[in-house]
């Protein structure tokens, strides 16, 4: 099977979206935030199976610039400095064909780490938060 390319590559700022067309026929459009989240750069994907991380709070992420490398991908700068992950061709075609799974699990995680990071302790009763001193012992 032959490598999958682009036709067409439009950058959106406005609606911010990266839509991508490809000699398939398929047509994607990709937020900025979905491509700076599932970035194939080490820093978000890790070094192996499992080492991912999640990435938050780039809401408003924007893409600064789209370079080619090579016949076979592009390098997104985006406009928080992240700049390492290289997206091939056939890479962007899958977030495209799987952002309909990839995307709400991503909005899920993201949910999940937001309720984590501001749930409050949980009260602990007034014996434990104010607990007596030991006796006091003569030397």
């Amino acid at each position: 099977m032959a490598e999958i390319r682009p036709q067409e590559i439009k950058l959106r700022r406005r609606s911010r979206v990266l839509e991508v067309s490809f000699d398939d026929g398929s047509r994607y459009q990709l937020p900025f935030e979905y491509l700076r989240v599932y970035s194939p750069s080490a820093e978000v994907q890790g070094h192996g199976p499992g080492e991912g991380v999640l990435v938050v709070g780039k809401e408003q992420v924007g893409i600064r610039a789209i370079e080619p490398v090579g016949h076979y991908a592009v390098r997104l700068v985006f406009d928080d400095g992240h700049d390492t992950g290289l997206y091939t061709w056939s890479y962007l075609h899958e977030l495209g064909a799987e952002q309909g799974r990839k995307w709400p699990d991503y909005l899920a995680r993201r949910a999940r780490a937001q309720h984590e990071n501001t749930v409050t302790p949980a009260v602990t009763s007034s014996a434990e938060s104010n607990p007596k001193p030991p006796p006091h012992r003569p030397s």
